[in-house]
């Protein structure tokens, strides 16, 4: 990697780039800024993990709640295998047809007014996905972590992508679409190193920017922190339009109601399923559409978001989700994983020369993967047959080459463990398949 390459990963990470070397006059010339921060995101994990032991004496991550925030970056990305961005492409349709001024792509006071617009638009984005339940649907996903550090930040939503690019289409009336995909990729990278506990106070910074300080207030489920500091980059919103809350009593994070699992699918989609069950509770159509447009608390005779009176008190001293399972199982789990984010890193790699189909089935074994990854984790007694399943797939897909091994000098050795593994989860959903007629006999 070129040492100026590696300057512009590291300084986009903190919206240190310049007008003059962030503006394109074509989309096609838009650097992919999130794509190629990858290894910059490995790169501070590592970092954090590292200092975090020094620091502490104990790790900031655990691996089945690291893998779990992994595994939902991984999968809220895979739509763009078939299409563009939602926001992006929402965005170049009113821009052709519906502009009324353009803006000079290669003016600095564009470039200074495209940050503001975007970082403002996020923070409306951000707000109403608190504020809407169906909306909340979505987002929930990044706040069900009882973390928090950077993995944390990589622990997207699948479907948040098909509501937001709403709120940034006004931007589309004036400022050009290459500086709307530049600023759209900043912001979103300027959010990855808020996520650490490691950095307590970064002075005057605070308040002006969006800081680990202020952003571990908005990932509390203390009463203090719900509905708190929306912003992106700038942390002036909040205190514009009265949602800032400064960090006082110990923050305690994830959900007000912890899902305690690492089963990736619910993890994405329990709320959706959730609402609905909730809305067929209700008689009337008015209260059925305001479990849906309401805030989440919300409840018949209350206020649009809720009062949190029946939110569980915290106390300070609640202890993470994180199961004890045993060392080779966690061995186990990993090696898995990083040979599906090989895979996974290989299909955005070629996928331009893949066909639909395979694209498709590739897609498939990820999300199997990654399911049954969370099935392991969380223990569960269909973890031995859906692993068996996986297995098999996974074997089909070595045979023709759709799986490659971490390096070329270890393919036979991965083949022996595939092979292996698909040994191990037989025998195992064998034993229990025993063990349960035994019982019913």
């Amino acid at each position: 990697m070129e040492l100026g390459s590696v300057s512009t990963g590291v300084r986009s990470l903190f919206f240190m780039l310049t007008p003059n070397e962030s503006s394109f006059q074509k989309m096609e010339a838009v650097p992919q800024y999130v794509q190629q921060a990858t290894p910059f995101f490995i790169g501070l994990m590592v970092l954090e993990l590292v200092v975090g032991v020094l620091k502490t004496g104990a790790p900031v991550v655990t691996i089945s709640d690291g893998l779990t925030s992994i595994s939902a970056g991984m999968i809220s990305r895979l739509p763009l295998l078939l299409m563009r961005g939602c926001e992006l492409t929402a965005y170049m349709y009113v821009w052709d047809r519906y502009r009324l001024v353009e803006l000079p792509w290669d003016s600095a006071w564009t470039w200074w007014f495209t940050f503001l617009g975007v970082d403002f638009c996020y923070y409306w984005v951000h707000r109403f996905a608190h504020e809407l339940s169906i909306l909340w649907a979505a987002h929930q996903v990044h706040h069900s972590s009882e973390y928090y550090n950077l993995t944390t930040a990589l622990r997207q939503s699948l479907t948040q992508q098909f509501s937001s690019w709403i709120f940034y289409l006004p931007m589309a009336l004036v400022a050009p679409p290459t500086i709307f995909a530049v600023h759209l990729q900043l912001n979103l990278l300027y959010q990855f190193w808020i996520h650490t506990e490691l950095i307590r106070d970064l002075g005057p910074l605070e308040w002006i920017f969006n800081t680990p300080k202020h952003h571990r207030v908005h990932h509390g489920r203390n009463l203090y922190c719900i509905d708190k500091n929306y912003g992106g980059i700038l942390i002036i919103w909040d205190r514009l339009f009265g949602t800032f809350a400064p960090e006082t009593e110990k923050v305690v994070y994830g959900l007000v109601f912890p899902i305690n699992t690492f089963e990736i699918l619910h993890v994405q989609l329990h709320y959706y399923l959730y609402l609905w069950r909730r809305s067929n509770t209700y008689n009337t159509i008015s209260h059925k559409l305001s479990t849906f447009f309401k805030g989440p608390s919300w409840k018949p005779g209350k206020p649009r978001l809720g009062d949190h009176v029946d939110n569980p008190k915290v106390t300070g001293k609640e202890v993470p989700h994180n199961p004890s399972w045993s060392l080779p199982l966690q061995v186990y789990v990993v090696i898995h994983f990083l040979l599906v984010l090989q895979t996974y890193h290989d299909l955005f790699e070629n996928k331009m020369m893949l066909s639909q189909l395979t694209i498709l089935g590739m897609t498939g074994y990820i999300l199997l993967t990654l399911t049954s990854l969370g099935f392991i984790m969380d223990q569960r007694p269909m973890a031995a047959v859906l692993e068996m399943l996986r297995c098999v797939v996974m074997v089909t897909m070595q045979r023709y080459s759709y799986m490659k091994p971490l390096l070329p000098s270890l393919a036979v050795p991965t083949e022996a463990f595939v092979s292996l593994s698909l040994l191990f989860w037989a025998l195992q959903s064998f034993s229990q398949l025993l063990r349960i007629k035994k019982k019913a006999d």
